[in-house]
């Protein structure tokens, strides 16, 4: 387990985002939803945009999250800790409905934050289900209850199976604003539903 702000998330972290109800129950149209290319992935050499780290903003709850590239535009409801320590998922039934870890920091405070949301229900496409069409240079916008927006570059778009998921990379601790944007992605089956997961590596540059 790894510490995100004050409280350990285990790496089981978003097991139940991915069921796959909607392709279990025969999902037709636009089929599985997009996963990153390797050119998205992190190099490993630091901020993959180019693009410089905005100054730390004060503690503020998030209310909504904004995605232009992806036409995501939806609100934000608090997230906690199942008894398993993995994080607690959204409502399933409400499709445009995303997550944030609230025991860890706000979007926009020095570290990392944390923002879940489904891929799928049982009624079609959800929240996140193109967050695997992000590309880096992309812009997330979280408005925050202060009534300010704080904005993030997409650094990475990577995704990984659930049994090599790396908390630490994901969740540890960072010196300047970051966020992580999560949903289910990778191979997919009928009997054990998405098999990974989709992370979005982004970093705050800029406030309004």
């Amino acid at each position: 387990m790894r510490k995100s702000g004050d409280a350990a998330i285990a790496a089981v972290t978003v097991v139940a985002l991915c069921a796959g109800a909607w392709l279990l129950g025969g999902g037709s149209g636009t089929g599985a939803p997009p996963q990153p290319s390797p050119a998205q992935a992190a190099s490993g050499t630091g901020p993959e945009t180019g693009a410089s780290a905005a100054p730390a903003l004060a503690p503020s709850p998030p209310d909504r999250v904004r995605i232009p590239a992806i036409g995501v535009d939806a609100p934000l409801t608090g997230l906690g800790l199942t008894a398993s320590g993995s994080l607690d998922v959204p409502p399933p039934r409400q499709k445009n409905l995303a997550g944030w870890y609230e025991d860890g920091v706000t979007p926009g405070e020095r570290g990392t934050a944390i923002v879940a949301g489904h891929v799928d229900n049982a009624e079609g496409p959800a929240v996140f289900y193109r967050l695997g069409a992000l590309a880096k240079g992309d812009a997330i916008e979280v408005a925050r209850r202060d009534g300010g927006v704080a904005v993030f570059t997409v650094d990475a778009v990577e995704v990984y199976a659930a049994a090599g998921f790396p908390d630490e990379k994901v969740y540890g601790a960072a010196a300047r604003p970051e966020l992580r944007v999560i949903t289910c992605g990778g191979g997919y089956t009928r009997g054990t539903g998405y098999q990974g997961n989709v992370v979005v590596f982004a970093h705050l540059t800029g406030a309004r």
